[in-house]
């Protein structure tokens, strides 16, 4: 395997109503936590869905490898069927489908494997425990009723449960109570405990980090990278904005 897990050269991206992002490259390897900072609007969650192949934005510039093989034309379910894995900041509700069964057709149709159903049941009753999850909602339609909490720790369940290679979290804290963020930051650190994947975590508030290691930190302004380094950037954010940035 290529030590550089993700790489981007040079991404443009492109929606019906102009371009969003200019020029981005970026590069995680495996085990690394990558934060990616900015005002609401610049490009943030741009970046992470082109990352993953929504259809909705179309590259307009540069190149995606992923693992050494070039994923620019890979459509999103091929890109995560090889191991990338994304939360959404709103999650979506799926009627008729519980959160258990979704998480085990997309464990079969990463793996291409069927399922052993009692150790399946097990880690999933362990890691909802983990998640202080009340394990009635493995047997309830996806996200239908959760709040707002509760959507974003079945997410965590599901990247847990799939263990990917990297990780794509966009405002995973966005909404949670100091309790919530504090249950999110212990399943994310068990997903690095757990594997030997990576962490692009997408947010305009530093207060998930807290309880994080962070290798990099990216700082976005108008679709562009105007500034990276390591976790120090997060403090001056914290102490001076992202004004500083512009």
């Amino acid at each position: 395997m290529s030590q550089k897990l993700l790489e981007v050269k040079d991404l443009s991206v492109d929606i019906e109503s102009g371009r969003i992002l200019h020029d981005v490259s970026l590069t995680i390897n495996p085990g690394e936590t990558h934060v990616l900072m900015g005002p609401n609007g610049t490009g943030k969650s741009t970046l992470g869905n082109a990352l993953m192949g929504n259809p909705v934005y179309t590259v307009a510039g540069g190149k995606i490898f992923f693992d050494g093989e070039d994923i620019t034309d890979w459509s999103a379910d091929k890109r995560a069927n090889a191991g990338m894995f994304m939360s959404f900041q709103n999650p979506l509700e799926v009627p008729g489908l519980s959160l258990e069964s979704f998480i085990r057709n997309s464990i079969r149709q990463k793996t291409g494997k069927p399922i052993k159903i009692i150790q399946f049941k097990k880690q999933l009753e362990e890691t909802m425990k983990l998640l202080d999850m009340d394990p009635s909602y493995a047997g309830r339609d996806l996200n239908v009723g959760f709040s707002g909490g509760e959507k974003k720790k079945a997410e965590i369940l599901q990247m847990l449960m799939l263990a990917p290679k990297l990780a794509i979290l966009d405002e995973t804290d966005s909404g949670l109570d100091v309790d919530a963020v504090r249950t999110v930051s212990k399943g994310i650190n068990e997903y690095m405990q757990r594997t030997e994947g990576a962490l692009l975590i997408v947010t305009h508030n530093a207060n998930i980090l807290e309880a994080l290691k962070v290798d990099h930190t990216h700082v976005m302004v108008h679709g562009r990278i105007v500034k990276e380094g390591g976790p120090e950037i997060i403090k001056q954010i914290g102490d001076k904005g992202f004004e500083q940035f512009a």
